[in-house]
């Protein structure tokens, strides 16, 4: 089998033969004016037409040759016939077109022998001349690395990836319509900022040379959006990145895409409703299906449907069941212990905050174990200083779980100044401490919900994970089109 370097070195050579008879391999002067799409729906036997797209499949090499092309909207056939083109053209057709160029062909459609509805070529010209070949179209990309590296092969060789990315589109632009439906304004937030806020993760550090300054990427769009609706605005929502420089498997990634959304004089049960409302719509209208498959920790495939009613679970309730602890009376210490059972290091427990010592036994304890959709409802307090806080220590809170996997995080907002601070200087205090994760004060926050901030709820969601709930998919890198790999050595 030759090697990659000399199928090049072959398509080289076809590039001067294309030169010397007069024609270019990347022309400048192609336009496609009617996609292939039209072609197949508008076929008028004898009627004249050009078609424009990538070569994916060539049989025949005598006189009449078989090309199936395809521009993304559709595959056509187009026929090179001996006697119904210069043989000239057909000869530069056999010497320099290969599988992945693109072409651009001048006819008339017929039909052949065989029904098929076609185009028979009068003239061709080269409209992009491939270096490369590409995966074998039954076969496709093997290797998963290379998946994830040639993302544009995959999609290009494989139709379940290929249309996995159209439905990740048309989930996004349904979201989009769900809110603006609702008289949500869109809005834009910094990416880079000085100080990291509105969730519990550690950053990626960067520095600003022009105003010689230490910054970070943002890991959440919470504060900004809490500041803008202190401005007046009623109802904001935004699709955007986050990045948490923590570690990588299936479900977690360093570089995600979260909308949030937040809405004044509206309640967590509101909030909760239009949850429901716009996955129920994104599942049925969208997707076209309701009941999607999951893998347990054993890959032991199971089945979800979201079409049902949606249970509230109590955090506290699922502690006491599944890890026998009582957050509103344990100590530190039998937290740390319990921490320590399932299977956090004793250096890691040591640094580790009440709150996220509870989370972690929540996490191993519970969240693995329910397959959903449930909304999990009051979680501790400090493990939620952004939200409103309940007399029993939980927080007014919500998360939305499916299949083990957090989908919606999703607040009765705090808009206390005062206790707003003290929450936060505690989140300091822990961060102190030791817990990389925890909070700092956030002067610019404090100081803009010291002028007023409307009772809100708010609401965040990862659309990467909803996207590979809604493909069956296990990892997140699947639903990623260049997810961030090690760098290769070679």
């Amino acid at each position: 089998m030759a090697s990659l370097d000399e199928l090049r070195s072959v398509r080289l050579e076809k590039i001067e033969k294309l030169e010397a008879a007069g024609m270019k391999a990347f022309p400048e002067d192609i336009v496609q004016e009617i996609n292939l799409k039209t072609i197949t729906d508008s076929f008028e036997e004898g009627k004249e037409v050009t078609a424009t797209g990538r070569v994916m499949a060539i049989r025949g090499a005598g006189a009449i040759m078989f090309v199936v092309l395809n521009d993304g909207t559709a595959d056509f056939q187009v026929v090179l016939k001996k006697d119904s083109i210069d043989e000239s053209l057909m000869q530069l057709f056999k010497d320099t077109v290969d599988i992945g160029d693109f072409i651009q062909c001048s006819g008339e459609f017929f039909v052949t022998k065989r029904g098929a509805e076609s185009l028979l070529v009068k003239e061709w010209k080269m409209a992009g001349k491939s270096l490369l070949p590409l995966p074998d179209k039954h076969s496709g990309l093997q290797d998963q690395e290379e998946i994830y590296r040639k993302r544009y092969l995959d999609v290009i060789s494989n139709e379940e990836s290929y249309k996995r990315f159209q439905i990740r589109s048309k989930v996004i632009s349904a979201i989009r319509r769900f809110f603006d439906d609702r008289e949500f304004m869109e809005i834009e937030t910094p990416i880079l900022q000085n100080q990291a806020g509105g969730a519990m993760a550690e950053t990626f550090n960067t520095y600003h040379n022009d105003y010689d300054m230490d910054m970070v990427l943002r890991i959440s769009l919470e504060l900004e959006h809490k500041m803008i609706m202190a401005g007046g605005y009623p109802r904001i929502y935004e699709i955007g990145k986050n990045f948490r420089n923590e570690g990588s498997d299936p479900t977690h990634l360093q570089e995600f895409t979260m909308i949030e959304w937040y809405a004044a004089y509206q309640s967590l049960e509101q909030n909760m409703q239009w949850t429901e409302e716009l996955i129920k719509h994104l599942a049925k209208d969208v997707v076209g299906e309701s009941v999607f498959s999951i893998w347990d920790k054993n890959d032991n495939e199971i089945q979800v449907d979201v079409s049902g009613k949606w249970p509230r679970l109590r955090f506290p309730d699922l502690l006491k069941e599944n890890a026998n602890i009582n957050i509103e009376t344990a100590s530190l210490e039998k937290i740390q212990e319990k921490a320590k059972e399932w299977g956090m290091d004793s250096d890691e427990v040591s640094k580790t905050g009440r709150a996220n010592l509870l989370d972690f036994i929540y996490k191993k304890s519970s969240r693995n174990n329910i397959i959903g959709p449930a909304f999990i409802v009051d979680y501790p307090g400090d493990l939620k200083p952004l939200a409103q806080q309940n007399n029993d220590g939980t927080a007014k809170v919500a998360q939305l779980i499916i299949g083990g996997a957090e989908i919606t995080n999703q607040y009765a907002e705090l808009v206390n100044p005062i206790k707003q601070r003290e929450l936060l200087e505690a989140q300091a205090q822990a961060k102190a401490d030791g817990d990389v994760e925890a909070m700092e004060v956030d002067e610019v926050f404090l100081t803009a919900m010291e002028h007023g901030m409307p009772p809100m709820t708010g609401f965040g969601m990862g659309i990467d994970r909803l996207i590979a709930f809604f493909t069956n998919q296990k990892n997140l890198r699947d639903v990623i089109f260049f997810p961030i790999m090690r760098e290769r050595k070679d």
